[in-house]
């Protein structure tokens, strides 16, 4: 520790100690803070002063601790902590970046307090909206997660290393990003491609570098009125193997109930009509999704969608069949 370093700055910092380590003893906070065992009771003092309740207990069993008061004891965070904290508060509840709710309220109260270095990122992330996580989902990097979110706000242009899968080589490219966009618990940036020159959903937990490029302000490219939730769940119904068309004797409005947009677009033939347009890479699965809609539909292509649908079929008429 700096010789020069104030009091008031060493009661914080055995604060920190304290906290982080319940029955901490005054020889080994003398030792963490490169001073006398007199000079921390007087440190502890300070704090007291200051009306945060440190406690002290003696014996083989005693040191001190953070005891129960009226007073929150200051919050000590790193921006990785404050930035991993809201992402995890994101993850699990929809409606954290709003003030109103009792949760919302309660990160904001943090935020509040936090140092501008480190509220500054953890807020650009808190302004994400999360829905219902996925277990298995994959956490980000704090740190990428709150420098992606502050490019899309600043509308600055952006150089990447990306993998397109575990153990893939990393891959350099120069994207305009749009928005971050949780999904189910999963982060995704959407953006354009310079290097694919095309529109494109990236997993951001498998952004390994995040570089900002020189102002690119003046041909930086963002679509007019863009709704990013909407626009990822139409990307991720697009782009895969098999093209699906399916005719459903439903009209498009009441198709859209059944039918999430990350599954497929439906559009209307006539008033009581409509065809899904979509694309997969797993008929099997996308056979298993079919059965939410509630109305007689005829599967146009794949082949692989229809032999899919008649075996889930098969399955269900012997789940019927008498033991």
């Amino acid at each position: 520790m700096k010789h020069d370093t104030s009091p008031t700055a060493r009661a914080l910092l055995l604060l920190e100690l304290v906290q982080s380590s319940p029955g901490v003893t005054a020889s080994r906070l003398a030792e963490r803070l490169g001073v006398s065992e007199r000079a921390v009771r007087r440190y502890v003092g300070i704090l007291r002063e200051a009306g945060v309740p440190v406690e002290s207990a003696r014996g083989p069993h005693g040191g001190y601790r953070v005891g129960r008061g009226l007073r929150l004891p200051p919050l000590m965070f790193t921006t990785a902590e404050a930035l991993g904290l809201v992402m995890a508060v994101l993850d699990g509840h929809r409606d954290a970046a709003d003030p109103a709710d009792p949760v919302g309220s309660a990160l904001g109260k943090i935020m509040r307090v936090l140092p501008e270095s480190v509220a500054g990122p953890a807020q650009a992330v808190r302004k994400v909206s999360a829905l219902v996580p996925d277990p298995d989902a994959a956490s980000p990097a704090p740190d990428t997660t709150a420098a992606l979110v502050q490019a899309c706000a600043s509308q600055r242009r952006l150089r990447l290393g990306y993998r397109t899968g575990p153990g893939r080589e990393e891959r350099a490219m120069e994207v305009d990003p749009w928005a971050v966009v949780v999904r189910h618990g999963r982060w995704y940036l959407l953006c354009w491609s310079h290097t694919k020159n095309a529109r494109r959903v990236l997993r951001v937990d498998r952004v390994t570098a995040v570089d900002v490029l020189a102002d690119t302000h003046d041909a930086y490219t963002l679509p007019p009125g863009l709704n990013p939730a909407e626009a990822l769940e139409a990307h991720l119904a697009e782009g895969w193997t098999y093209e699906v068309e399916v005719i459903i004797d439903a009209p498009a409005d009441t198709v859209a109930q059944w039918i999430p947009r990350s599954l497929g677009r439906p559009e209307p033939i006539d008033g009581d009509h409509t065809r899904l347009l979509a694309t997969t890479d797993e008929p099997d699965w996308y056979a298993d999704q079919l059965t939410a809609i509630k109305a007689p539909f005829r599967i146009v292509k794949p082949r692989e969608l229809r032999e899919a649908a008649r075996a889930l079929g098969r399955r269900l008429l012997d789940a019927d069949r008498e033991p």
